[in-house]
């Protein structure tokens, strides 16, 4: 086998210039020619990148290409890297790389570079980008050494650190944690966090959390709950004496059982850092128990002082219980801070949860202090349930709800008749899974609605004999502030009429139609595709458009033999795909900049044609493409031509194909 070729001269200066980047004068790598630079930026590292990246801005140089480099470098060569701005795909390379070095994790890209990464320096840099915090309450190490050693690092994450999600389990009694709470109260009431993410089944966690960060009284209940042995919960009470109190891994509660309604003023009592070798007689964790936060942590808050208490604005709850809901349930008559609200439950919620839920909703709704305008529900049982938690806010601008209903063990809940006053809601997503979906429900909301500008439904079912078509016509009809439509796992396949209609008498900007069965019962499909090409271009506003998987390319008949159904493949001649190019013919050519027809079982022959169509009816502006899933392999050559037709015309998203691969080819075709 012949050897690798060597790399050329100029490849090895390129790599002796990452090589030896400290020892140059920054300068005169900044001062190399535009196009040798964007040769050298794929080259470097992340800190590199870092470094150069305010002198080539100055210069008009981006380093876009750098950043996708790693980003591709991380996920693998198939990775298609939809991150078309320099600091988008700067933020995202910061975001994944800062969890692992920070607890010590490994994976093949941190392993490669971890000389160039593993710094103070560059923990800081990439400090600068994040805005999500992931607490792992089990690595004490890490925790610590924020804490001791990094105390830079932490006051940079105060200012930066929007939201912080709880990943672990964190046992109130044990000592050994108390460097999570710590580090939790510092984000939360020293910095600007604002949201919580609670990823694990841990009430007492969520109970800690909420004390004094939302709810303004405390109900008996949940204070029984802290108290409780089942909560390994300790409060910790501290004399109310003149020099205040500091940072506390419990709490101290004085809530007035006769006036629950009344606000409580909490303090938390001095933190105590002991490590799992302290409890064993080793202490090497270098923190005296009685310090208070303010000296140790030199924030702007004096031991003789009381400790601030931040606001909880957004709150998700992504195994959400029972026991959890019922925490929360307590909080919410009072939780006037709150502006999101989500909640996920593994299994599909009880109609008596969600109900709970929606009295305590509506008893927050009630205050003029209710600032809730985000709530997220999932699963619920019944599309019904959906009216019900909307009326119960009906301040409620933006609601996300799935729903799964299940054959046994469910009933229709017996409550009050809904309201049908106008809806001030603004964003709408309904994700379904049912085995028939009552279509009634949708559109009454949508009617109720006038001020949607974002719908999203996914995987509606109607009873058979039934048609999508009256969900179109209401959005015609109802809802003329319209700008972005999502339509998934839908069978839009009699509906084609109506979606001529909808596109004349809207304002879309953003339309998907992915997996609906756009073309499956026209029997001319060129025809079919040419009208609705012509009604897009009758949009102006229309920035982005997604077809995938419509199965625009052929038409899949089924028949039975033997008991096994058999699925033949009628490919279709290359003016399907090409009719798409038409999009941007004559003199008002549409103003997509987004084009998704991945997943369509485009053949490299019909590619090559619509490349050709495309350089006759050349997009206004720069077009992404997303071809994603789509058999270039089978003719690569002819593909790799039609590739080359695009890239001037367009910002192109690719994975690579397997033929070989029998069930890649079977979800195309699904």
């Amino acid at each position: 086998m012949a050897g690798a070729e060597p790399p050329s001269l100029k490849e090895t200066c390129l790599q002796a210039v990452r090589k030896h980047f400290a020892a140059l004068d920054t300068e005169h790598v900044l001062d190399l020619p535009a196009a040798l630079m964007e040769e050298l930026l794929p080259q470097l590292t992340v800190c590199q990148l870092d470094e150069l990246q305010p002198g080539l801005n100055q210069r008009g140089i981006s380093t876009h290409c750098g950043w996708a480099g790693i980003l591709k470098d991380m996920h693998g060569p198939n990775y298609a890297v939809d991150l078309l701005t320099e600091d988008g795909a700067k933020h995202e390379v910061m975001r994944m790389l800062f969890p692992p070095l920070f607890y010590g994790l490994t994976n093949h890209f941190v392993e490669k570079n971890l000389t160039n990464l593993n710094t103070s320096s560059f923990m800081l840099a990439a400090a600068k980008y994040i805005k999500h915090f992931l607490l792992y309450a089990s690595s004490q190490k890490p925790l610590q050494s924020l804490i001791v050693e990094q105390q830079p690092l932490l006051n940079l994450l105060e200012k930066q650190i929007r939201s912080v999600a709880v990943l672990q389990s964190i046992d109130l009694l044990k000592r050994k944690t108390q460097a999570a709470l710590y580090v939790l109260h510092r984000l939360l009431d020293h910095g600007v966090t604002k949201k919580i993410v609670v990823d694990v089944q841990c009430p007492i966690v969520l109970a800690w959390l909420l004390h004094g960060r939302g709810s303004q009284y405390e109900n008996p209940e949940l204070k029984s709950l802290m108290l409780s042995k089942k909560g390994s919960f300790v409060l910790q009470s501290v004399s109310a004496s003149a020099d205040g109190a500091s940072c506390s891994a419990g709490l101290e509660t004085r809530a007035s059982e006769d006036e629950e309604d009344q606000v409580i003023p909490c303090k938390r009592s001095k933190m105590e850092f002991v490590s799992s070798e302290e409890e064993s007689g080793k202490a090497s964790f270098p923190v005296d128990p009685k310090v208070s936060c303010g000296p140790f942590s030199q924030c702007d808050y004096p031991s003789s002082g009381t400790c601030p208490q931040g606001q909880i604005e957004c709150l998700e709850v992504r195994q959400c219980g029972s026991v959890s809901l019922s925490v929360l349930r307590k909080s919410l008559p009072t939780f006037f801070c709150l502006r999101s609200l989500t909640l996920h439950s593994f299994a599909t919620f009880r109609d008596s949860d969600v109900l709970d839920l929606a009295r305590g909703l509506k008893q927050l709704s009630e205050s003029s202090r209710c600032s809730l305008t985000y709530l997220n529900i999932g699963i619920l049982p019944f599309t019904k349930l959906m009216e019900i938690l909307l009326d119960a806010v009906p301040k409620v601008t933006s609601l996300h709800v799935e729903i799964l209903h299940m054959m046994w063990g469910q009933h229709h809940p017996q409550t009050v008749k809904s309201d049908v006053s106008e809806l001030p809601l603004q964003k709408l997503t309904v994700k379904v899974t049912e085995l028939q979906t009552d279509l009634h429900f949708i559109t009454s909301v949508l009617r109720r609605s006038p001020h949607l500008t974002s719908l999203h439904l996914a995987g509606m079912n109607l009873p058979t004999g039934s048609s999508l078509s009256q969900l179109l016509i209401t959005l015609s009809e109802s809802n003329h502030g319209l700008r972005s439509l999502n339509l998934e796992d839908l069978n839009l396949s009699d509906c084609l009429p109506d979606i001529l209609n909808l596109l004349r008498n809207c304002q879309l900007e953003e339309l998907w139609c992915n997996d609906c069965r756009l073309l499956e019962k026209c029997s001319d499909k060129e025809e079919a595709l040419q009208q609705l090409v012509s009604a897009l271009r009758t949009v102006p506003s229309l920035h982005t458009l997604s077809l995938a998987q419509n199965r625009l390319m052929f038409c899949p008949m089924y028949g039975v033999t033997g008991g096994c159904t058999l699925m033949l493949l009628h490919v279709s001649t290359a003016k399907n795909v090409c009719v798409l190019s038409e999009l941007f013919s004559g003199s008002s050519p549409s103003s997509v900049k987004r084009l998704n027809i991945s997943y369509n079982f485009i053949q490299p022959a019909e590619l090559l044609e619509f490349a050709h169509r495309l350089r006759t009816h050349r997009p206004p502006q720069q077009l992404t493409l997303d071809l994603r899933m789509n058999p270039g392999d089978r003719d690569p050559d002819t593909w790799n031509a039609a590739l080359n037709l695009l890239r001037p015309l367009c910002v192109l998203l690719l994975e690579r194909w397997k033929s070989t691969d029998t069930m890649v080819d079977h979800i195309s075709n699904m």
